[in-house]
């Protein structure tokens, strides 16, 4: 039992659950040649200032929101670094060149398992923005990047050497500069080793600016929670919610959405764009891993018949917002 436990966890897995699993003889998605598409970020775009939104894979995206760089989930590391299980390694080169992102202002996290909070991403990045002053003139300090996280992940980052760290619980926000971020609730739990689950908060992010309001769900069951989200903060223009980990169900289904249960969840929040995320950058469960944007568009055709609205992105497509 954790100090969160009580909150919309998933039901705990064991041991016997995990082995059950990897080693029961279920169906297992057949062996294919996927390539997830891989294209050049859109520089200018981003150095403009202006709104954006880059995808870097998985759960990572740059935002560019009331003229702050705003990282969502940064992992960049060709492996997982989940020791206790094989190596996962990555499919498609990162979005954006990891010395690339030598200039951020803010960084989320939304939970603290390890394809999502990465200690050498975040190691590098933080040792990029001690080097020298921002390329826009800022003044470059360790206060820079400033973290945004749930309850109970500061410490970690302190230890790679992070400065600025709002800690929010859920619904609470943090504002910087134009932008407000609001840490909202999700279906899910944590844990950094085995000795740790729940002991550290975990959610979603709402990221309003003057060009229009972005939530990233983090990773997510579905749930109620998106129909208090979308009353409690209306007029979400893009939701980054995640489509891929999903299978077998018995097992994922109370921590991650499958394809459909994203698209219901986009229209729970009145979203009016839905953006894909966490697919066919690791081979993480048993899925094929070109399967969870064609179910999603099915989805989201049978309900809305603004296709310009579902967006799919190569792994460093740029989108500019308005």
């Amino acid at each position: 039992m954790g100090r969160f436990s009580h909150l919309a966890t998933q039901p705990e897995r064991g041991p016997a659950d995990i082995l059950k699993w990897k080693f029961g003889g279920g169906e297992k998605a057949p062996p294919e040649n996927f390539k997830m598409p891989h294209v050049a970020y859109d520089r200018a775009a981003v150095e403009s200032g202006k709104a954006s939104l880059t995808w870097i894979g998985h759960a990572s995206f740059l935002l560019v929101l009331g003229g702050l760089r705003i990282l969502i989930d940064p992992i960049l590391a060709n492996n997982l670094g989940i020791a206790w299980l094989a190596p996962t390694k990555r499919l498609v080169p990162a979005g954006i060149p990891l010395e690339e992102l030598a200039d951020i202002d803010v960084v989320l996290l939304t939970h603290n398992h390890r394809d999502h909070l990465d200690e050498y991403t975040l190691a590098a990045i933080l040792a990029a923005h001690a080097l020298g002053p921002s390329k826009r003139g800022k003044k470059n300090t360790t206060l820079r990047p400033r973290f945004v996280v749930p309850t109970g992940n500061g410490a970690l980052l302190s230890k790679l050497g992070a400065g600025h760290i709002d800690e929010l619980e859920w619904w609470q926000s943090a504002r910087i500069g134009q932008v407000e971020i609001t840490l909202v609730p999700a279906r899910h739990w944590s844990m950094r080793m085995p000795w740790d689950r729940n002991e550290s908060l975990w959610g979603g992010f709402v990221i309003r600016g003057p060009e229009g309001t972005a939530y990233h769900s983090g990773d997510t069951g579905f749930w109620d929670g998106f129909e208090e989200i979308g009353k409690r903060i209306a007029g979400i223009d893009w939701a980054m919610l995640p489509i891929g980990a999903y299978a077998p169900r018995w097992f994922m289904e109370p921590q991650h959405m499958c394809p459909e249960e994203s698209v219901q969840a986009s229209g729970m929040l009145g979203a009016r764009t839905f953006v894909a995320m966490h697919w066919g950058t690791y081979k993480l469960t048993d899925e094929p891993l070109s399967e969870p944007p064609v179910r999603a568009q099915a989805a989201f055709s049978a309900v809305r018949s603004d296709l310009e609205r579902f967006w799919v992105l190569a792994a460093g497509e740029t989108r500019r917002l308005g």
